[in-house]
């Protein structure tokens, strides 16, 4: 087995606040078969050092950034973990990047530029007779190993995938010698962005190949609507930029054996569930199709767009279940639009909720203003719960819209729409009334989405065969 180093702040089961844990946790079992051993090296968070507390110390790393640590291996929930255990950095309250009043960590750089910094230490000198043939670096917080190990002169190579453009790792000039940067490398041509430092450019520069999680937002990506100021260097770098669509965990999201719900094994098996979720939701029975969201609430997601969409849905019998929690603001919003009878919202997450709701709906809204691939379309695949996506990113890649000639070939797995307004999105919602309307052809759309192939193994390929490129392994 090949060895190969993942580098991520936030990893499935162990600390999750969006898909970038899900990817974390899932790659390394789907590239066991392609011949590739990962192993992941992550920050000692409160609630991880607890669940590795067999873990065994590997080595010391003496003022690292501000204060001694260490790095402990071993298996944790089932995956081959290496732990940053660093207290002065990561024993806090709070969410891995926010404190207790959701506001920034102030030395939220230095806090990754240390998980940098040790993961090109494991690349170059290995770690407990371990050393891999290459590191894969996940976002910001990961973006400043392939700096360091070009500054080093180290051969070992490295892979930046982008999971979202809009996360940056912007950090004052003030602080280049604190995060242990070349000044030399303050420029446009290196990682300087607007005067600032940014370790996502810094990465971008530096890694020898970049990713991003679907191929289409690797092409929005060189564009100035969707690069967010750093289509520029992705376009300069474009030969060695390639898109690869996330997976899900087949196992974990499986209707067929769901401990959350009813199970069922075919389309026909979601009235059960649609009648058990609706009622857990103080819903009445309707006519009209549940559509579902699980999601982050912020501009993003285009959740502002779906309040100002909503009002025909609802008057045709249509209902809107939400489930998610963000901007203060759109909370207060969907709260308000609670007081209609076919709308239910519950503010936060709830995991066994949100199977529970993706089982029971009759469609998913996703009508993100961009999305590098988005995972809640693919949960919405599995279990015949229709997605309707804008169209952009990984929405666009992975769902087949419902056009006159997709049904007539009996391809179609659910709707986009463009642009991506209230406009837009309302009419869509008229169309899946009238798709929900006629049953066999609903039932087909539903039998479609179902047999698509939304797991890991393709993808895996992918890494596997990029990682062998990268790194010359056979």
């Amino acid at each position: 087995m090949k060895p190969v180093l993942s580098v991520t702040s936030e990893c499935v089961p162990l600390v999750k606040t969006g898909g970038l844990a899900d990817v974390a946790g899932a790659l390394p079992d789907a590239l066991k078969p392609c011949g590739w051993r990962m192993r992941t090296l992550l920050p000692g968070y409160p609630r991880v050092l607890e669940a590795a507390k067999r873990a065994k110390e590997l080595a010391g790393f003496p003022n690292l950034f501000g204060g001694d640590a260490r790095v402990l291996g071993g298996k944790v929930s089932g995956l081959d973990m290496l732990i940053l255990d660093a207290p002065h950095l990561y024993d806090r309250n709070g969410t891995p990047y926010l404190d207790d009043q959701g506001q920034d960590y102030a030395d939220n750089p230095e806090r990754f530029a240390a998980l940098s910094w040790v993961a090109a230490e494991i690349a170059e000198h290995g770690i407990g007779g371990w050393k891999p043939k290459m590191v894969h670096c996940h976002d910001w917080q990961a973006a400043l190993t392939p700096y360091y190990l070009a500054k080093r002169g180290s051969p070992a190579p490295s892979i930046l995938t982008i999971h979202n453009v809009a996360f940056q790792g912007i950090a004052a000039l003030d602080r280049l010698h604190s995060l242990r940067l070349d000044p030399v490398d303050f420029s446009p041509e290196g990682f300087e962005y607007w005067g600032q430092i940014s370790t996502l450019k810094a990465g971008l520069v530096f890694a020898d190949r970049i990713t991003t999680v679907s191929p289409r937002y690797a092409l929005e990506l060189m564009t100035p609507e969707f690069g967010m100021g750093m289509d520029g260097i992705l376009r300069q770098r474009q030969s060695v930029v390639s898109g690869i669509l996330n997976g899900i965990d087949e196992e974990v999201w499986n209707p067929a054996s769901d401990a959350e719900i009813a199970t069922f094994k075919t389309a026909r098996g979601k009235s059960r569930a649609k009648r058990q979720i609706v009622k857990e939701l103080g819903l009445t029975k309707t006519d009209g199709p549940l559509a579902i969201v699980i999601s982050r609430l912020t501009h993003q997601k285009g959740l502002d767009i779906l309040l100002d969409a909503i009002p025909a849905f609802l008057d045709g019998g249509g209902q809107v279940a939400v489930l998610g929690a963000g901007e203060k603001a759109l909370e207060a919003a969907f709260a308000r639009a609670a007081e209609h009878p076919n709308v239910a919202v519950r503010i936060g997450y709830d995991e066994g909720l949100s199977h529970r709701m993706m089982a029971g709906g009759d469609a998913i809204l996703v009508p993100s203003r961009f999305e590098p691939c988005g995972l809640t379309q693919l949960y919405g695949l599995r279990y015949g719960t229709i997605p309707v996506v804008a169209m952009t990113g990984g929405l666009a890649d992975t769902v087949i819209h419902a056009s006159p000639m997709a049904l007539r070939s009996g391809v179609a797995t659910g709707l986009q729409f463009s642009p991506v307004d209230a406009a837009g999105l309302a009419a869509a919602l008229k169309q899946l009334m009238a798709l929900y309307a006629e049953p066999d052809i609903w039932a087909e759309l539903q039998a479609n989405a179902m047999r698509q192939r939304v797991g890991w193994h393709a993808s895996a390929l992918e890494y596997a065969a990029l990682y062998d490129s990268v790194s010359g392994a056979s």
